[in-house]
């Protein structure tokens, strides 16, 4: 293979990595671009408008506005020819162009003849694909319609990019969570989280200390980035505090930490902070404004743990207290947070529905499975869960 095709060959290839990277190829349509191609289809009159990309010898359509095309070949595709530069594809009259004058697309349905595109670039500078105009009749396009095109294709790149770092900002917070299941003896702990939106507010955390096991979990009100970041801060300052055997310090620092970040924010979290003994089964805790944790005994009882204390970020004087209980054999300790209410209905009844999920299932990875498969792919709200069963 001589140099210059070796080139060329390694480009796609890379191209296309870039494409993949996107993860937005054979998704369904989003109003987030469908906006954009209505919008430049009303602007400059044309027949169809469309966000289109290349994946391998197919031309795909992530957005289109006056056709029902989904995708074609790439080998027919002008879009193709648009992404080889970095400017705007301009074409007056596809029919006297002896690069498109036998294009099926030109030839037949659409019946292409005015053309233009502008190539829309993946966050690691490959084409990608392009945001096109196309018309069955001739006409002219000014520099100032260039303009206006490259415009949208800037806005179509940024709405990429957006998604590109929200799925990147997911897989840095999904490895601040546990990866493998607290190793207790004597005990069967497991957790789960799922956002509503690309990245969320919740978390659940736990980590090693002397004589046992340090568990959290956490609700920043709100969704999305700013949360996350929140709920990321939180938990490098719970555990900075991971040395030290006093809870109340290490929620004390958190709180004055974030206050001033929270106030500014207009937000507020709500926090289940607890280090279990594992030898006694005793427990300390603080419940910061979360009330949604309760204790499941093994004579069919049950203990919801009531909150002493306000939310991070209240901008109260507060004094922590500091609580405790003792986890004895067959008993289960859960955490949830409000969104696992919204799964049924909404109220603090639901814990109730909670309890018959984990009494009812084998072990606390079955009973976490269980609610977040009830989140499915469209929870209403960030849905976590924490379940802590001693069976000694």
């Amino acid at each position: 293979m001589e140099h210059q095709e070796k080139v060329q060959v390694m480009s796609e290839l890379t191209r296309q990595q870039a494409v993949d990277d996107l993860k937005i190829v054979d998704t369904p349509p989003e109003e987030r671009f469908d906006r954009i191609t209505r919008l430049a289809k009303e602007l400059f009159g044309v027949e169809t408008a469309a966000v289109t990309l290349i994946d391998h010898e197919r031309q795909w359509f992530k957005s289109r506005a006056g056709t029902s095309l989904v995708e074609s070949d790439r080998k027919d595709a002008f879009c193709d020819f648009t992404i080889r530069k970095s400017e705007v594809l301009n074409v007056a009259d596809a029919s006297k162009d002896l690069r498109f004058a036998d294009n099926p697309l030109v030839l037949g349905d659409p019946n292409i003849r005015f053309y233009a595109g502008y190539p829309l670039e993946a966050p690691s500078g490959e084409n990608v694909g392009a945001l096109c105009l196309y018309d069955p009749n001739p006409r002219e396009f000014t520099a100032k319609d260039e303009e206006l095109l490259k415009d949208l294709a800037l806005w179509v790149t940024k709405e990429m990019m957006i998604e590109t770092e929200l799925s990147r900002a997911e897989e840095v917070q999904q490895t601040l969570l546990p990866k493998t299941r607290a190793k207790l003896n004597g005990y069967d702990s497991a957790g789960g989280c799922k956002s509503a939106r690309t990245v969320g507010g919740d978390f659940y955390d736990w980590y090693d200390v002397e004589g046992g096991e340090v568990f959290t979990l956490v609700d920043v009100m709100g969704k999305g980035m700013g949360s996350a970041i929140i709920a990321a801060t939180i938990r490098a300052v719970l555990r900075s505090g991971s040395r030290s055997a006093d809870i109340v310090q290490a929620v004390e620092v958190a709180a004055m930490t974030l206050d001033s970040d929270l106030n500014n924010l207009g937000s507020f979290a709500t926090l289940f902070h607890a280090q279990l003994d594992t030898e006694s089964g005793h427990i300390r805790y603080i419940d910061a404004g979360h009330g949604l944790s309760m204790v499941l005994r093994a004579d069919g009882s049950k203990m919801r743990l009531v909150s002493e204390n306000p939310p991070l970020g209240m901008g109260m004087d507060t004094k922590w207290e500091e609580q405790s209980l003792e986890l004895n054999s067959g008993d289960t300790l859960v955490s949830v947070s409000d969104g696992v209410l919204d799964l049924f209905d909404g109220k603090l009844s639901s814990l109730g529905k909670i309890e018959e999920i984990i009494r009812n299932s084998e072990s606390a990875q079955a009973a976490v499975q269980k609610v977040l498969d009830l989140a499915g792919s469209t929870a209403p709200d960030d849905v976590t869960i924490l379940v802590i069963r001693r069976s000694f």
